[in-house]
């Protein structure tokens, strides 16, 4: 693992897929098992579940991963080219673990890993105890590729459960009357959210279905996909439209304006239409949620649904009723049931794309998701990013951000013009969140997915938000 460059980021192991070689994906599968076997949370035998994203290597890295859970003497459960969420609903169910292969929205030419216990997705101190393991060495041919490399059987259909959460939970008149475009692109969930929109009463359009895969962030939506949702909604009378990114745990959804929302303004919606009462959320969310009034409490984590799973367990802990988390990409970890007359929506603690989409679309029925949006303190954030950004320098810039003496005054000197405002509060968290007493916000922080230099930015208009991030990534670029 150390020698691949293969390591666990923000959410699963990821990293090139030259360097995710058959060798490497069978030492994480084999070690992750090896580590549920010495926590007991696994015996020789038992089912372990697979499925993977339509990226071109997933196929490949899936066969290694199936062949580590056949050798180690488990039973691999193929279960398709499914969303990252069924998954995970299917296996905790089952009380078994799962294994998704998936990049979710980086470039295809990475990949990764996302692993489950029985319970949900494993968190941090898990990672540390899969790292520690020893484990064997493969059998390969004289080309690394496996010696044991069984093809995948038919996948075992676990997508109707899923299906059927929302359908029983919605109801089939809860989108009656509304036209929903699909973007399709190549999210495995394509066709499932399709076919849940329909079920919920709504006609749909589909859009921009590809054989290639498009690497769609919903934290920073693409110039292209900004004009493609204006133009759609116009040429084809959409009320909103629906999509998600590769593995279909974070959601995209567009007004009938065809304007994106943001992942954490979408999912502070949908907590909201759920009624929940306590959310954990990322210290890079947007600050409405605190200005809301919603809620009866929202606490702020590190970036990373592991981070937000374990705020949420210990709250659960705490007998605190109505638990969610959602992160700033939208995805939203539902951490409690809830139940809506006679119908209960269990808990579902790892990032869903469908629930804020159908939790926003159903209560927009009656008005529209703009209007939804337009009942919010207005406040903003945007999300941008410095591509190839590499380690080295990664870590020379926070190096610099962090460095004493006189941290503060230096950053109030170099970022306080852009910020029109005094320095007045800096959070580390997680990176450098810069808090200026104009109550503008410049947050940097090098993503844990891919090699690349995240800000978030935080201010009073979009205009506003969208220079202050643009100017602070540019202060970047120039020094590092």
């Amino acid at each position: 693992m150390r020698e691949s460059g293969v390591a666990f980021g923000t959410s699963g192991a990821r990293g090139l897929v030259r360097a995710m070689t058959d060798r490497v994906c069978y030492a994480y599968t084999t070690a992750f098992l090896a580590y549920l076997v010495g926590d007991g949370c696994l015996r020789p035998g038992e089912r372990v579940a697979l499925a993977g994203d339509l990226r071109p290597s997933t196929p490949r890295i899936l066969t290694a991963c199936s062949a580590a859970v056949r050798n180690f003497g488990c039973e691999p459960l193929f279960c398709g080219f499914v969303p990252t969420p069924t998954l995970a609903f299917y296996a905790m169910g089952e009380g078994i673990p799962a294994i998704m292969v998936t990049g979710s929205h980086i470039p295809d030419d990475r990949n990764g890993i996302k692993f489950y216990r029985a319970e949900g997705e494993i968190l941090k101190d898990d990672e540390q105890g899969i790292i520690g393991q020893r484990v064997p060495e493969p059998e390969l041919n004289a080309s690394g590729a496996l010696l044991d490399a069984t093809p995948l059987p038919q996948p075992h259909d676990i997508v109707a459960p899923y299906l059927a959460r929302y359908r029983d939970y919605f109801g089939v008149d809860a989108l009656k009357g509304m036209r929903i475009g699909v973007y399709q692109h190549s999210a495995v969930g394509r066709d499932i959210l399709a076919d849940i929109l329909v079920a919920a009463g709504a006609e749909i359009v589909m859009l921009g279905r590809s054989e290639r895969f498009v690497p769609v962030d919903t934290e920073a939506v693409r110039p292209e996909d900004v004009v493609l949702a204006m133009q759609w909604v116009s040429e084809h009378g959409l009320d909103a439209i629906a999509s998600t990114d590769g593995d279909s745990d974070r959601p995209l959804l567009a007004d009938e304006h065809g304007t994106w929302l943001r992942g954490d303004v979408l999912a502070m919606l949908c907590a909201k239409a759920l009624g929940m009462q306590t959310v954990i959320t990322p210290i890079s969310s947007n600050g409405v949620a605190e200005r809301s009034g919603f809620f009866d409490r929202v606490e702020r984590t590190r970036i990373g649904s592991p981070f937000v799973i374990r705020a949420m367990q210990d709250a659960l802990a705490k007998g605190e009723p109505r638990v969610c988390g959602f992160e700033a990409n939208g995805g939203f970890l539902l951490g409690s049931d809830v139940e809506r007359g006679s119908t209960r929506l269990a808990a579902l603690p790892t990032r869903d794309a469908v629930l804020p989409i159908m939790a926003v679309l159903a209560n927009a029925q009656s008005g529209s998701v703009s209007a939804l949006v337009a009942g919010l303190p207005k406040r903003f954030t945007h999300s941008d990013r410095l591509k190839n950004f590499a380690p080295d320098r990664r870590d020379r810039l926070m190096d610099w951000l962090l460095a004493d003496p006189d941290r503060d005054a230096r950053l109030d000197d170099v970022f306080s013009g852009i910020a029109e405002g005094a320095l007045c509060e800096v959070d580390l968290t997680d990176g450098v969140r810069m808090i200026f007493d104009n109550d503008r916000v410049i947050h940097l922080r090098g993503s844990g997915n891919a090699p690349e230099l995240r800000c978030y930015s935080e201010a009073e208009t979009p205009d506003c938000a969208k220079g202050l991030g643009k100017n602070a990534l540019a202060i970047v670029a120039k020094q590092f």
